[in-house]
């Protein structure tokens, strides 16, 4: 169920759009995105039960587009966070009212898995809400409830997805879980290319050994082509995307591992103002569809063996 087969992380918001203001995707650009996709993934992963997932699902249904959707939660911060700077302080009332609404989340989630059973392949109750910069900051005790309460109502493999340091640390929401979901970004620690992808590796390596009996996927991995001063700005290009995906995706083949790419397209409605922050540049296309160099790569090769056929 978990072998090695294409995925990526997807979000659909180009110039001018973002879930900030409300402003969607049309439906004639997340359909030309979708039949694109097809092309050479055969997994999505989605983050929220906003508008623009929905859109999704109906456009993958409707038109028969032969992908399969991990949907997801954005919970509301459940502890006060001081350490994080950008909203994660929350009072006592906030907290009890985040945990309502984290409720009705859920069941939306629950409600999409339902209406979109054959295309709905896993769901996650949240991201990252374990490290100690997130906003939205979640003890563990409330993901454990949040996992087997999601069982109870549907029948899908049911996740959390967080950086592989926290499965090693915290083994009983690990235990819960159908799948170990883990993040490895190790551009985020400073690490220049050559160690970086042995870091990813070593991630996928000591989260098995780990948890010998139990699925582990990655839910996102991926290579940042701009950054600012936060990594090291000489490593983030696509000429380093290419070969660090080369790399992983040949060892990723080799475990017969399920791993979600991050992500499709560059997102230019992300972060601060800066137009060369990390968060904008992730994509493995460019926010107007044009191809990154590691994507160039691999269409001057179909190409040439097209020729030669």
């Amino acid at each position: 169920m978990y072998h090695f087969q294409p995925a990526i992380c997807y979000s659909g918001y180009r110039q001018g759009q973002s879930p900030r203001n409300h402003v969607f995707p049309t439906d004639h650009e997340v359909l030309e995105d979708l039949k694109h996709l097809e092309t050479f993934v055969k997994h999505i992963r989605m983050y929220d039960t906003s508008y623009h997932v929905k859109q999704v699902c109906r456009l993958i249904e409707t038109h028969h587009i032969d992908l399969k959707i991990m949907l997801g939660v954005e919970p509301k911060g459940e502890l006060d966070n001081p350490h994080c700077h950008f909203g994660g302080r929350h009072t006592t009332e906030a907290i009890e009212q985040h945990k309502i609404l984290n409720y009705q989340q859920l069941d939306e989630m629950i409600d999409i898995a339902k209406t979109y059973d054959q295309i709905v392949f896993a769901v996650s109750i949240g991201n990252e809400n374990t490290s100690d910069w997130h906003p939205n900051l979640m003890p563990e005790s409330s993901l454990v409830d949040h996992v087997q309460y999601v069982k109870s109502k549907i029948n899908k493999p049911v996740t959390f997805c967080e950086g592989q340091y926290f499965w090693l640390h915290n083994k009983t929401l690990a235990n819960v879980v159908d799948v170990i979901s883990i993040h490895s970004y190790p551009q985020w620690q400073s690490l220049q290319l050559q160690d970086a992808i042995e870091k990813t590796k070593n991630d996928i390596l000591e989260t098995k050994d780990t948890f010998p009996n139990k699925p582990i996927i990655i839910t996102e991995f991926g290579w940042a082509t701009k950054a600012n001063h936060q990594m090291i700005l000489d490593e983030a290009n696509e000429t380093n995307q290419a070969i660090y995906l080369n790399a992983i995706y040949a060892y990723l083949k080799e475990m017969d591992m399920l791993a979600y790419l991050f992500e499709a397209y560059d997102e230019t409605w992300k972060g601060s103002d800066n137009k060369d922050e990390q968060e904008k540049h992730w994509g493995i296309f460019n926010e107007d569809r044009t191809p990154k160099l590691w994507q160039k790569e691999k269409l001057k090769f179909e190409l040439s063996h097209l020729n030669k056929d």
